[in-house]
């Protein structure tokens, strides 16, 4: 063995000794640092060249990095421990929005801390797969229907709450949280199929307890030409945005429909129409590529788990990862209606990037503090 070698042999141990020490899963690390490194040329070329929102979001990346990494040092134990009270503390908070939270753009969903304003929505994305891993993992798999109604009802409460705010995007990621860890835990396809026929037959009562701009969103879905000047011109622009960039894009800060401001929300919902234009068909593979791949390693981290708690965690805030992904992509292409959840850690802002580096940091504490078995 050669000199050369000996030292690449040295460097890679030392890497994965500061790795494990750390408690970073360094394959989802790096996917998640390729994301931010585009979320930021792209922000660059979105905002108009506008360097102040290059680094507001700078510093909100290192904080959730950083939180990442406090939460990744906790043992899934002490975070089994907390979950109930994590819970609970989270439905109080969500009540005392309803009763004394701060109103913005129609909507009821800040507390008023003082020097901070604080959004407990935010907060279910994670206690609500905590809460119903932990319930669920204290008792045989798959749940009776005892235990499958008491698991609807952990998710129901947070879940009507927010709907009340009215949060309707927020309120779906967090019942759809829910839903994984359930389904993780061997839901049968008779009672999945029972609950689709309930959610289908329950339609016609959601559509009557919508509000009026949500309705709204539902109707320029289905027909966005029928306003093109109103509530369906930002889903007009976004797929023209999304067309013209063509297979290899219009290149970088060249993005006529992003420039020229003819694109809304450019910076955040709908990013990925910005991004699309100025790095075409190609583009859009290559960014597919990196969120399949953090998707497919966080499964990985929850099929490597080896209780059930951490599994049925690790695979619902993976999937939660998912809902993100696949929601706002589909928005943003018309292929759903628009409910203003942000591409995540490429859209502009701060608090659904804690929430997910969050998630995150509790997938590498997953995986790096489970008991290897000797060999």
């Amino acid at each position: 063995m050669s000199l050369l070698d000996i030292n690449v042999n040295e460097f890679g141990e030392r890497r994965q000794s500061l790795a494990e020490s750390l408690h970073i899963d360094l394959p989802l690390l790096v996917g998640l640092l390729a994301l931010a490194m585009i979320s930021l040329f792209i922000l660059y070329s979105a905002s108009g060249q506008d360097m102040t929102v290059i680094w507001r979001q700078t510093i909100r990346l290192v904080i959730a990095f950083t939180i990442m990494l406090v939460l990744a040092q906790i043992k899934s134990n002490t975070l089994k421990r907390w979950t109930p009270w994590l819970y609970a503390i989270g439905v109080i908070l969500l009540i005392a929005v309803l009763v004394v939270g701060q109103v913005g753009k129609g909507a009821q969903r800040w507390l008023d801390l003082g020097l901070f304003q604080f959004q407990p929505s935010e907060v279910m994305k994670l206690a609500v797969p905590l809460m119903v891993a932990w319930y669920l993992s204290e008792y045989p798999l798959p749940p009776d229907r005892k235990r499958l109604l008491m698991t609807i009802m952990v998710i129901a409460i947070p879940f009507i709450l927010i709907v009340k705010q009215p949060d309707l995007g927020t309120s779906l990621l967090v019942a759809g949280a829910g839903f994984f860890a359930l389904f993780f835990a061997g839901l049968q396809w008779r009672l999945l199929g029972l609950m689709t026929a309930i959610f289908a037959a329950s339609a016609p009562l959601a559509w009557y307890l919508m509000h009026d701009y949500q309705r709204q969103r539902v109707l320029t879905f289905l027909n966005p030409e029928q306003d093109p000047l109103g509530t369906g011109y930002h889903i007009i622009q976004s797929k023209i945005a999304i067309g013209s960039g063509g297979l290899y894009g219009k290149g970088w800060q060249n993005g006529t429909q992003s420039q020229l401001n003819f694109l809304p929300e450019r910076s955040t919902d709908f990013i990925f129409a910005a991004y699309a234009e100025e790095f075409g068909f190609i583009g859009i593979l290559v960014l597919l590529a990196i969120y399949l791949f953090i998707l497919i390693r966080g499964l990985l981290i929850a099929m490597q788990a080896q209780d059930t708690f951490t599994r049925l965690l690790a695979g619902s805030l993976t999937m939660t990862f998912f809902i993100y992904v696949f929601v706002n992509m589909g928005m943003v292409t018309g292929l759903l209606p628009v409910v203003g959840l942000p591409l995540p850690l490429m859209s502009y802002g701060g608090t659904s990037v804690v929430t997910l580096m969050s998630g995150f940091g509790i997938l590498m504490s997953i995986h790096t503090h489970r008991k290897l078995l000797p060999r």
